[in-house]
């Protein structure tokens, strides 16, 4: 198998169903077909390989990235401009998506960063509260309910081909702690670094923006 074989596996398998706080939705994108046929395109043209991987982890799937692309932040402007991806998919940005293809481009570009790294997301699968983004620990029943959900994807993606000494982490507040935690008990990866997430780059630190990519590329080696 190759890589891109088992990612393609783990996302059409992707499900859950646990109890959910009022008013919150899971964002599974993988049910719809064309997403599906989309991010297998992704994955066959970069990861049609048996090269190992170092992981990067995001939060959740957000709804104007991975929650449309089913790639994460992967926005259907920068899969089709950044990853030469041709869709028909509304042409759609997300601020996350515009820092880590602007990282991606300073490293190198695509092939060469996606030939060493593989993003994915500490939980799998998105949420959605009255029609916005809402994460996995924005409300404590809802991380303790998805927590089972959470190691068993974890474990399911380290038996791709992975390096496990070490492992990167998109948020260095809340989804940095919940990581740590689990990794903890579980002995995931021997080495967690966090780096600042890229929603909160452009959002708070946008003068510091060149800063932070050099940060992440310094930080990646």
């Amino acid at each position: 198998m190759t890589f891109a074989d088992f990612v393609i596996e783990f996302n059409r398998t992707l499900n859950l169903t646990i109890p959910l706080p009022p008013g919150v939705e899971v964002m599974n994108p993988f049910t719809n077909k064309n997403t599906l046929e989309i991010s297998e395109k992704f994955y066959r043209k970069f990861y049609s390989d048996d090269y190992k991987r170092i992981l990067i982890l995001g939060i959740n799937p957000g709804r104007f990235g991975g929650g449309i692309t089913g790639i994460p932040f992967t926005d259907p402007v920068k899969l089709e401009k950044n990853c030469g991806i041709t869709h028909q998919l509304k042409k759609i940005t997300e601020p996350s998506a515009g820092f880590i293809y602007d990282m991606i481009e300073a490293y190198g570009g695509p092939e060469l960063f996606y030939n060493k790294y593989f993003i994915h997301a500490v939980c799998p699968l998105g949420f959605t509260k009255s029609g916005i983004n809402y994460n996995y620990y924005d409300s404590k029943p809802l991380e303790k309910a998805a927590t089972p959900f959470i190691i068993q994807s974890l474990m399911h993606i380290l038996s791709f081909p992975i390096t496990a000494d070490r492992c990167y982490c998109l948020g260095n507040g809340k989804n940095f702690t919940f990581l740590s935690k689990i990794n903890d008990q579980q002995q995931f990866f021997q080495e967690i670094i966090p780096l600042p997430h890229p929603r909160w780059i452009v959002q708070y630190r946008r003068k510091k923006y060149g800063e932070f990519v050099r940060e992440y590329l310094e930080k990646l080696g």
